[in-house]
This record gives C-alpha cells, structure tokens and sequence, in this order.
C-alpha cells in the first residue's frame, strides 16, 4: 500500500474531530475525498501530510512513518492545502526557483521550466502572483507541490472558486499528473470526483462511512427501485405498462416514460417485448443510474 492510516484519532480541546479512522490507498490510485463541511476532511489531510500530529493512531507513506518532525519522509509528499498560501509579490518563475532551493533540487533552473511548461504557466511566469486569476494561482500552488517529484499528492479542494473553464482545466491537470502518482483530491464537486477519480471515501462526522470504487458505491447505496427511462413512437398505455412484472409506476413526462421496477428485476427485455405487442417501436431506453450525489446524500444526512 502507499498509504495507510490506521486509527487515526484527533482531538481540538475536548471535540473529537476524528475518530478512530482506517484506510488504505493503492500506489497509483487517484482517490477522491468527501464529506460534508466539518467532516474532518481538512484536518485527516493535514495529518496524512504531517502538518499536524494525530491524538492517536499512525500513518504510513510507502511503509516510513508520518510525524511532523520526519522532514524526510514529508519531502516524498505534495500537499496543496485548501487556500493554497502564495507570496502574491513574487513573481511565478521567481517563486518556483525559490521552492526549489527550499527542496535542494539540482539543475533548479530545469526543473521550474519543466514545471512551468507542464502546469501551462509559460505565458505568466514573469509575472507577479497577486496578478493572476485564481485559476493561474491553483496551477502555481500545483506546481510549487510537484516540483521536487513526490509520489504522493494531497490534495486539499483544488478546484473551489473556479468557473467552468478554469475547472475543466485543472481537473485535465490533475488527471496528466496522476499518472504515476498516488493522490488523495478532496472536493465537494461529486461531478469533479465522478469524472476524475477512480475510488471514493466519504467521511461524515470524523468516521469513514463508505469506502470503494466510484460505480460500487453507486451500486452500493440504499436499495430503491430501479428506473427505466424509455420512449415510444406512439403514446403507450400507462396502465398496460403497469402490468409488466416487476414495474411498480409509470409516469409520461416531456415525451419520456419513466419506469420503475423492483430493485431485482432488468424489465427492458419486458418493455421491448411490450413495444412489440403493442404496435410501438422502442426509440430509447436505458436506465437510470443513481449518482454519486444521491449516495453522498443519503449517507450524510
């Protein structure tokens, strides 16, 4: 595993913030972090960085030790924490070739150009970062945590506050940069993490309360019935589809039938057979999925 955390506790004063958490993440997955606002999200990513030391429990990076005074093993790790802290009076390339140095890279002036090409700031590395948009400001804070090359990447709501373009492209960068990296994205966009990530773990309460791939989760939430979306050619008797086994309700709306079925029963072989016995020709149909969102709710509220 390249990262475990095991009964990870932490306390503010007499709150529990976190409670006994476990989990581990895969070396090379991109896995994305939910929960709602309190959660613990910020606080158990500061303690996987080793920012912050835990009340209790451990956490391991590729098998060493996390603590906040192992300097060594925190420079394997790039955290971007939630505001992302810029010095907004230096300029990009000046403010990359200093995080450099910070790190002892060799070749540093390569390297920032590697980094500056690969986050596409070539166009404002000269100039200063309180000059950017926000977007520009997110692929600086990225290219400050990839600089040395860690193969672990906390990621902390890189996203927030962006509009649709600028998300698109981070979200883009994001995917190109964790290809041989292992990463932890929080966010609170459940598209962002539907399209991005490949495993979900949602933390409510400071407890993990669900853990696993993003189409198992969705699969995994509270059983309801199914619903078929279709459309006929002709206008099709909602009482007759009623009769079809296992549906429970049928409802016409916007030139669509939205059918529901019982949660064992696969009814579209039944009402392609029913658009035959019936003169129709079945024009759509699939099914409609229960979304990440919808999981998310039911679980945290």
């Amino acid at each position: 595993m390249s990262i475990e955390i095991k009964n990870i506790t932490k306390f503010y004063g007499r709150r529990k913030a976190l409670d006994s958490v476990t989990f581990s993440v895969r070396e090379g997955e991109l896995t994305g972090f939910l929960g709602p606002n309190g959660a613990g999200k910020s606080t158990l990513m500061k303690i996987i960085a080793g920012y912050l030391a835990p009340s209790s429990g451990e956490v391991f990076i590729q098998g060493s030790k996390v603590a906040p005074q192992n300097a060594l093993l925190r420079g394997t790790i790039g955290y971007l924490p939630e505001n992302n802290p810029l010095y907004m009076d230096l300029f990009v390339k000046e403010s990359l070739e200093i995080t450099a140095g910070l790190y002892r890279l060799k070749n540093i002036r390569n390297r920032v150009a590697e980094m500056i090409e690969i986050t596409g700031l070539t166009g404002e590395q000269h100039k200063k970062i309180g000059a950017l948009s926000r977007g520009y400001r997110q692929r600086v804070g990225l290219a400050q945590v990839l600089i040395h090359d860690p193969p672990v990447l906390i990621l902390d709501e890189p996203t927030s506050g962006l509009d649709p373009n600028q998300l698109d492209e981070i979200r883009r960068l994001i995917r190109n940069i964790s290809h041989d990296k292992t990463v932890i994205l929080s966010s609170h966009i459940m598209q962002e993490i539907e399209e991005v990530t490949s495993c979900v773990l949602i933390i409510h309460q400071g407890r993990i309360i669900a853990d696993g791939g993003v189409d198992e989760l969705k699969n995994r939430g509270i059983k309801s019935n199914r619903t078929f979306v279709a459309e006929y050619s002709g206008r099709a008797d909602p009482e007759k589809l009623k009769k079809i086994n296992g549906v429970t309700d049928a409802v016409y709306e916007n030139g669509m039938w939205f059918i529901e079925a019982i949660p064992e029963k696969d009814i579209r072989p039944d009402l392609f057979h029913f658009a035959v016995q019936h003169d129709l020709v079945l024009l759509t149909l699939q099914e409609k999925k229960q979304s990440l969102e919808h999981v998310f709710q039911q679980l945290t509220r």
